[in-house]
């Protein structure tokens, strides 16, 4: 078992929070350098975990007796945008934002790696979320039952929320504490 993993480590290792020893989570809003580009990459993964939540509101709904026309219209919309948001979001990460934040803080530059790798880990969950959500859909429209048609869904839900929950929280740890430190100007 590799402690890096996302499926199976438990935070970042000591020697990639370093400087979240210095710029502590509760520190964070009060920071001269936390509105603007670290609010809003914050506000882009509140946004990702309220999707979830959503999504998992309407599956423990439908799984419960709910409306299967209610999940039908709004799993294509949140599903969809999570999707479409975190594509976008992990292609900016990795295409701009952690190569410089690699060069600018290389203490640390393994850290950024690990999250682009987390980002292909993610891809096959991310995937295997979308086949699941229109199976669901399509047993749905067939007018099959609507537990057995959400159940894969929910393993699948609960699944990509487990690794999304840990990877958005170890980057945040990451890179936070980086751009705290040298200014958004650094990813400018």
């Amino acid at each position: 078992m590799n402690e890096l993993d996302l499926h199976t480590r438990a935070a970042l290792p000591d020697a990639l929070r370093v400087l979240l020893a210095d710029y502590p989570r509760e520190t964070w809003e009060a920071h001269p350098h936390f509105a603007g580009l670290v609010e809003f990459w914050l506000d882009r993964h509140l946004m990702f975990r309220r999707l979830l939540d959503l999504l998992n509101q309407e599956t423990e709904s439908l799984l419960d007796g709910g409306d299967p026309a209610r999940f039908g219209s709004t799993l294509p919309r949140y599903g969809g945008m999570l999707l479409q948001q975190l594509h976008g979001h992990h292609q900016i990460e990795d295409a701009h934002y952690f190569p410089i934040l690699e060069a600018k803080a290389p203490e640390i530059a393994r850290g950024f790696q690990l999250m682009e790798a987390d980002h292909q880990l993610l891809d096959p969950a991310l995937a295997g979320f979308a086949d699941a959500a229109n199976l669901t859909l399509g047993k749905l429209a067939e007018g099959g039952n609507a537990k057995d048609a959400a159940a894969p869904f929910a393993a699948s839900l609960e699944s990509l929320g487990g690794l999304l929950d840990r990877h958005l929280t170890d980057e945040e740890e990451l890179v936070v504490p980086v751009v705290l430190k040298l200014g958004p100007q650094t990813i400018g």
